[in-house]
């Protein structure tokens, strides 16, 4: 391979912000792996966001970009898994397997898709170093006569348009929008766009957590809904406390440690066939090859009010965050009915082939 720009890249990066900035190249943002591609002739390198190598795990991927993109280019995109008019995340994670039989039998089952937004390099052309505005013309262009599963991100500079797709793309699985400043160039590793992502609270139950890798305290807290016939259901973590906050929160819940942990409503969690039933901590790790960190269970007496931006599936998808206790609340009325449903919005209309800003 002997391209203008060689991997491994780190993508250019987003920081949060509360609001859409004016004046920018707006996209949504995506659910999926964030991927540099690579293409010389017969020769394609999916990497990660980490360096990581990804191409073993999408070959049903890697012959569509074969056949689809320009002969030699590098893309910035994302892989997402996409069917039913929505995003699966859950569905793309289970492509991380280390059993090349699994991987075949999944790009068969859940085909991934390539939603590509920035174009590095083109033919000997290193287009890096040119401004967003140049760029996007390029990719464009380049990728015009592209057919599914290889997609061209929409895009506007129409900052009003941006506002409404912020809403209406979250029924479609996609979690905000990035705005891009039009006048910079491609700048690896760095936080130079801009993320707004969406923002709500649910009221869960405490009902465990994990110890901080370093022993100092609480790490996370595991967080449970009940769902319609009243099982508590772990539906993820909130996390990212200061130091001295994690060694308060391992005083404070003390009392609430289970002296016989079989009566905890997650006592089956060590059992690999109980996943398969309901939604456990530690379940098994596609990333790590093994069961998550072990974790101890507390009594589901106390309420804890948490952000989070949205939900993929059953469960939040992202770490949240912990805004207070909620002593006014009774566990058994937390469940899944306060959860805010987005509108739904067919992925096919955004995808649709047409022309792209």
């Amino acid at each position: 391979m002997d391209l203008p720009i060689m991997p491994p890249v780190e993508p250019m990066l987003a920081k949060a912000v509360d609001d859409i900035p004016a004046g920018m190249q707006y996209e949504a943002k995506w659910d999926g792996f964030r991927s540099i591609v690579f293409r010389d002739a017969d020769e394609v390198e999916l990497t990660s966001r980490t360096g990581k190598s990804l191409t073993r795990y999408f070959p049903e991927l890697v012959e569509a970009l074969r056949a689809e993109l320009p002969e030699r280019c590098v893309l910035d995109g994302e892989i997402v898994v996409a069917h039913d008019g929505r995003l699966h995340f859950e569905e793309l994670q289970e492509r991380i397997h280390p059993a090349a039989s699994r991987v075949r039998t999944l790009a068969e089952r859940t085909p991934a898709s390539f939603i590509a937004f920035d174009l590095l390099a083109l033919g000997d052309v290193l287009l890096a170093e040119q401004p967003l505005s140049a760029r996007r013309e390029a990719l464009v262009s380049a990728l015009a006569a592209a057919r599914p599963p290889v997609h061209t991100a929409p895009a506007t500079a129409d900052r009003e348009l941006a506002r409404s797709w912020f809403t209406r793309f979250e029924g479609a699985g996609l979690d905000g929008i990035v705005a891009k400043p039009l006048d910079q160039p491609y700048r690896p590793g760095v936080r130079s766009m801009f993320k707004i992502k969406h923002s709500r609270t649910a009221d869960c139950v405490l009902a465990g957590y994990r110890d901080h890798k370093d022993g100092g305290g609480v790490g996370s807290l595991l967080l449970g809904l009940h769902d319609a016939a009243g099982v508590l259901q772990h539906v993820g973590v909130c996390a990212s406390f200061t130091a001295a906050r994690r060694r308060e929160l391992a005083e404070e819940l003390a009392p609430l440690r289970m002296a016989d942990p079989s009566e905890h409503p997650w006592a089956a969690w060590s059992n690999d066939a109980a996943h398969e039933s309901a939604r456990l901590p530690g379940a098994p790790s596609r990333w790590s090859g093994g069961k998550d960190a072990a974790w101890v269970p507390l009594r589901p007496e106390r309420v804890c009010e948490v952000g989070y931006d949205h939900m993929e599936g059953t469960r939040f998808r992202h770490t949240t965050r912990f805004k207070r206790w909620r002593p006014d609340r009774a566990p058994e009325s937390c469940d899944y009915h306060q959860l805010e449903e987005p509108v739904g919005y067919d992925l096919a209309d955004l995808l649709a082939p047409g022309p792209q800003a």
